[in-house]
């Protein structure tokens, strides 16, 4: 991953930075992470970048590539690698875990969209709200189920 990303930045007429290379790896090892998340990561090891350098890197980095954002929920977009972006997010209103799947699971609705509509779906940007299966499962007896506070 590491030469790919470097050649694709020089190809383009970028440098590689210390902080590119920061923000590169604090997606990696986060998965799905706001440009807060990233934040807080790259600042345990260079203090001095700030969130507005994490943004600007973060859209030069989706712009090349490399990195994919999606929205799950009403808050930032998280980001993460490209390379692993080919999956659907199905997010629990409940407890708001994250659960991804292959995207073979929503041929239908993809095929029906495209025959109906003629609307070619990105399944890299779908997110599915709903209850995950431990949400929906009956609260065992003197424990209040997710989401009930």
């Amino acid at each position: 991953m590491a030469e790919t990303w470097h050649e694709e930045l020089r190809s383009r007429g970028y440098r590689i930075t210390p902080q590119r290379q920061l923000v590169l790896e604090a997606i990696t090892q986060l998965g799905h992470a706001t440009p807060e998340d990233i934040c807080s990561r790259v600042q345990e090891t260079a203090r001095g970048v700030n969130i507005s350098t994490v943004y600007r890197t973060v859209e030069l980095l989706e712009e090349l590539g490399l990195v994919s954002h999606t929205h799950l929920g009403h808050g930032a977009p998280t980001y993460h690698l490209a390379s692993e972006a080919d999956h659907v997010h199905l997010v629990c209103r409940s407890c708001s875990k994250v659960t991804e799947v292959d995207p073979e699971l929503v041929h239908g609705l993809v095929d029906a969209l495209d025959d109906g509509l003629g609307f070619d779906t990105d399944v890299r940007h779908l997110t599915v709200f709903g209850r995950c299966s431990d949400c929906r499962r009956p609260p065992a007896a003197g424990r209040e189920p997710y989401g009930s506070e």
